[in-house]
């Protein structure tokens, strides 16, 4: 029996703000319990005063891997803002996803930001960084990006293989996800490279992080492999500046860090003395690594003095090259029933757009518990309009709008794209001196044509795998693709301005419905910011190792490759330790 125009509209709008990245495993196992790191603890019991051979800032995707490789060979600290992620069912348990992200107290292991653009997004509070946040997909970056990058082929593929020990897995791959593997397969975006990790052209199935009771596996999983003799991991640490030590210097030389606890007192800890190989390494993301920089007075000079921050050094490039790979989706309702799952299969295309999928049911069926995943307008994606319109008002419409709905309405699944790279790049800035509070950041979707044209290219494949054979039977055929567009742009979760009959473009698609896919970049450049042992440039004794150094997001997805970094440089590092050790120079 067909379903009315009119409800097929409701239901494609809330459907829309329900069931993206969702889980495909049972929810009924309990949150995993927290390990017992014995050197996990909270900031409040931190000395006055410390002294370690590493200082590591932020206990992220890059973070918590690094530290767990360093420290074989050499004391560590590791200073995380957030808390731990264990024991969080939010967290941990599948069946949760998105009521992390829609938690917006203090306490929360998300903190909401919103960039100038107006696309409302997040960033990681928590040990384990986004790992402990998103959906779960795990794929390798393509091998051109690790020769681009310089890094050693066969380091990468043990550090990677390091991190799959603990945190990858094979999905379950049912109906509705084997329909569209099919169909990208009928759309031409061969071969089939069937279960994989390594990213490959063609269509594939990638991993998860989630194992088969549902439980995510996170970076902070990768602690297990610390010495716990020589690692200090300290929660609700938060940073305010690096200390370096100018006098005498040819150059600033990094020796410390400043630190407050959840109380608001205040630590700091030093670099032991001698140590020619001893550093500071910043890994707090693509917002925190160039905000950290910035309030130690390492960044564009006049910036920095209008915030009053002495200048250590001007470096112009801090906080440039910010990119956010844009995410646009279509939703189909289905006339079938559709398992619900992750995104699990990757089409992998030639032109530089990688289409995904995911489908299903919100976690809980009670109108009063509905999250929305990651699309709902409690997590932010009210999007691209003035600060004046994104009211509470308007925020608590679009709310209970969708608490009323019958279950019915949430069949069907999304196809969506990111695209490679992307080329558009914007810039973040601090707002004040409070290491707290979100810096500005405006990401420029689309500006660069080649940008648009890949959403474009990437949207037509999406409408020839809904026209596809092997879909046809999770879509209604009197629904047709000018319907499921339109539809879709005038979901209620955007309040983008809008555009009638966006369906005669597929330009003004992309940019009516854009939205992060939460791949953000940027701000500490290699080849600007840190040479390619990722050495702040123009200082001493200072790294920033994570994403914030990427000129392109890895793959379809990064955290594999931010985990993986993590790991090869700590490897690396310990190595030069090792030489000047047996060389004496230690």
């Amino acid at each position: 029996m067909k379903m009315g125009l009119g409800f097929m509209k409701l239901a494609l709008c809330v459907a829309f703000a329900s069931v993206l990245l969702f889980h495909g495993f049972s929810s009924s196992h309990q949150a995993a319990a927290a390990p017992e790191y014995s050197f996990m603890h909270d900031a409040t019991s931190a000395p006055p005063i410390s002294y370690y051979d590493y200082i590591i800032v932020g206990g992220g995707t890059a973070g918590c891997p690094l530290a767990a490789t360093l420290s074989q060979k050499a004391s560590v600290l590791l200073l995380e803002r957030g808390g731990s992620p264990y024991g969080n069912p939010n967290i941990t348990d599948l069946a949760a996803f998105g009521r992390a992200l829609a938690d917006v107290s203090a306490a929360s292991p998300s903190q909401r930001f919103v960039s100038e653009d107006g696309v409302i997004n997040a960033r990681a509070r928590v040990l384990g960084g986004g790992s402990c946040l998103n959906a779960g997909f795990y794929s390798r970056a393509e091998s051109r990006y690790a020769a681009a990058a310089g890094w050693d082929a066969r380091l990468v593929n043990e550090s990677y293989r390091w991190v799959e020990k603990v945190v990858a897995f094979e999905p379950p791959v049912e109906r509705w996800q084997t329909a569209v593997r099919d169909g990208l397969l009928e759309a031409g975006v061969e071969p089939d490279n069937g279960f994989t990790y390594d990213h490959l052209p063609g269509t594939k199935v990638g991993g998860t992080i989630f194992d088969g009771e549902g439980r995510r596996h996170t970076a902070a999983d990768l602690l297990r492999f610390a010495n716990p003799k020589r690692l200090t991991v300290m929660l609700h640490a938060s940073v305010h500046r690096i200390l370096f030590r100018t006098k005498g210097k040819k150059r600033p030389l990094a020796h410390g860090v400043v630190f407050r606890d959840a109380s608001g007192n205040k630590h700091k800890a030093y670099l032991n003395k001698g140590g020619r190989h001893n550093d500071v390494i910043v890994s707090s993301g693509a917002l925190g690594s160039p905000q950290l920089l910035m309030l130690s007075g390492v960044g564009p000079s006049d910036h920095l003095r209008a915030h009053n921050i002495s200048v250590v050094l001007d470096q112009p490039f801090v906080g440039q090259g910010m990119s956010d790979n844009p995410m646009n989706a279509v939703f189909v309702p289905s006339p079938a029933p559709v398992e619900v799952s992750l995104i699990q299969v990757v089409g992998i295309t030639k032109f530089g757009s990688y289409v995904e999928a995911a489908s299903g049911e919100p976690f809980t069926m009670s109108p009063a518990n509905r999250d929305f995943g990651m699309f709902s307008p409690k997590i932010g994606q009210l999007s691209t309009v003035p600060p004046k319109q994104r009211t509470p008002e308007a925020l608590s419409q679009a709310i209970n709008s969708m608490q009323t709905l019958d279950p019915a309405v949430f069949r069907g699944g999304f196809l969506l794209e990111k695209i490679l790279g992307p080329i558009s790049t914007g810039h973040l800035s601090l707002k004040s001196k409070n290491p707290n509070d979100n810096p500005s950041v405006t990401f420029n979707y689309f500006n660069e044509p080649q940008d648009l044209e890949r959403c474009v290219e990437g949207l037509k494949v999406i409408e020839t795998v809904i026209e596809s054979r092997a879909f046809s039977s999770f879509r209604y055929s009197y629904l047709s693709l000018p319907m499921l567009l339109n539809m879709t742009a005038s979901a209620p979760v955007n309040l983008l301005p809008k555009h009638a009959n966006v369906s005669t473009s597929l330009e003004q698609f992309c940019k009516d419905t854009v939205m992060t896919i939460w791949h953000y970049h940027g701000g500490c450049q290699v080849g600007k910011v840190v040479d390619s042992d990722y050495r702040v440039s123009g200082v001493d004794s200072l790294r920033v190792i994570d994403g914030s150094t990427f000129i392109y997001s890895p793959g379809t997805n990064p955290q594999a490759t931010v985990m993986m970094l993590g790991r090869y440089m700590g490897v690396k590092m310990l190595k030069e330790r090792l030489r000047s050790e047996k060389n004496g120079m230690i």
